[in-house]
């Protein structure tokens, strides 16, 4: 299982926001705006919504493909068997087949920022983004086509809302269509496939998917989690038959009967984790702002704090080959660990904020930020 992500958007709580472009730091504001409604049950993500607004230009327009494309924003970088693909700003997908050397720009049908990659093998693929936009690639990350943008998806939500009989059905229903009168203003900022079949979409305001047919229908998911307050869900990781969630002000849960329900683990930091991940080991590390990441031996259960030795927030992380792990920072830092995650070393890191990392073929490592893509030799790591 192969997947990559990052976290630059607003924060909640008066903390700054990253040091992005003013067009990508508008657009997530405006994507963090208004509170999304609780529903459950199953639809077609074609279904639509009564009264839906029109659908924004950046949900029909295509990825402008330029030679520009190589120095734009990039948000997640992963790995497609050999093939190395890249997202970012305006819709950009890059894919390099020479370890990360150059780049070819991808056919893209949205130019809505995008968020978050993930391949299940060397083909199977799916990003997120802006405006609730899922993609989805069969050959590699070359081509690309939408199964879902947020104009469906709160569609779903009212629908789910009307054909339920609860107690709570009214107010549901009128969350649900307030959702449908916001229009596609919220993003998905990360996602979790176990299979080709079955995967999970997940972002602002505890807005959640899930899909059992690789795509072709999406489920609201929301009501599985228990997020009362409706906090942002910034990533998800599957571990040793464990699925986790990680989010804002000290969120961490964790489902143990294959995704039906996400319940909260007790952690011991109150601000926000914009990712986690297992190690080569099986432990687990939670990482977030300030520079703040936390280790767990037992799934969860507990954790301890891990002297990381930045104080930038802790954008994301990928484990090696050889089981190093790797976190890059939002300034520009690249931590590795060789214990398992019980500590970490700052290596010779960027001058730019970074936000995505990932391992090419030849063993060097490849981080996305500010002004694209770049290589680091793997010899860097060497301690």
């Amino acid at each position: 299982m192969m997947v990559g992500s990052t976290r630059f958007f607003a924060r909640r709580g008066g903390v700054p926001l990253a040091a992005f472009s003013t067009a990508l730091v508008t657009a997530l504001i405006t994507s963090l705006a208004v509170p999304t409604a609780l529903a459950a049950g199953t639809a077609s993500a074609t279904t639509p919504a009564a009264n839906t607004p029109a659908a924004p230009a950046a949900l029909t327009q295509p990825a402008l493909v330029t030679p520009k494309a190589l120095h734009a924003a990039m948000l997640a970088v992963t790995s497609a068997g050999a093939r190395l693909v890249a997202a970012g700003e305006r819709g950009t997908i890059l894919y390099s087949d020479d370890a990360g050397k150059t780049w070819r720009q991808a056919a893209v049908p949205v130019s809505v920022s995008l968020t978050a990659l993930q391949f299940v093998d060397a083909k199977n693929g799916w990003a997120v983004g802006h405006q609730g936009v899922v993609l989805h690639t069969v050959d590699g990350g070359a081509t690309w086509r939408k199964q879902l943008d947020g104009t469906q998806a709160a569609a779903l939500v009212l629908l789910d809302a009307s054909a339920s009989f609860g107690p709570d059905r009214d107010k549901e229903v009128a969350q649900a269509q307030h959702l449908v009168d916001d229009g596609p203003d919220k993003p998905f900022l990360d996602l979790y496939f176990d299979s080709p079949r079955t995967g999970y979409v997940l972002g602002a305001y505890n807005l959640m998917f899930r899909t059992d047919d690789g795509g072709a229908t999406w489920q609201p998911w929301q009501s599985r989690v228990a997020n009362p307050k409706g906090l942002h869900l910034y990533g998800m990781k599957g571990a040793a038959g464990a699925i986790y969630l990680a989010g804002e002000q000290g969120l961490l849960l964790r489902s143990t009967d294959n995704g039906n329900s996400f319940n909260a683990l007790a952690t011991p930091y109150k601000g926000s984790y914009f990712g986690v991940l297992a190690t080569r080991g099986g432990a687990l590390l939670a990482y977030g702002l300030r520079g703040n990441a936390f280790r767990s031996s037992d799934r969860g259960a507990t954790w301890t704090p891990v002297t990381t030795g930045v104080q930038a927030s802790l954008a994301a992380g990928a484990v090696m080959a050889d089981g190093a792990v790797v976190l890059v920072s939002q300034g520009g830092d690249v931590l590795t660990s060789r214990d398992d995650g019980l500590t970490f070393a700052a290596q010779a890191g960027t001058a730019l904020p970074l936000a995505a990392v990932a391992q090419a073929g030849d063993g060097s490592l490849v981080v996305a930020g500010l002004r694209g893509l770049r290589r680091l030799p793997y010899d860097m790591l060497e301690q």
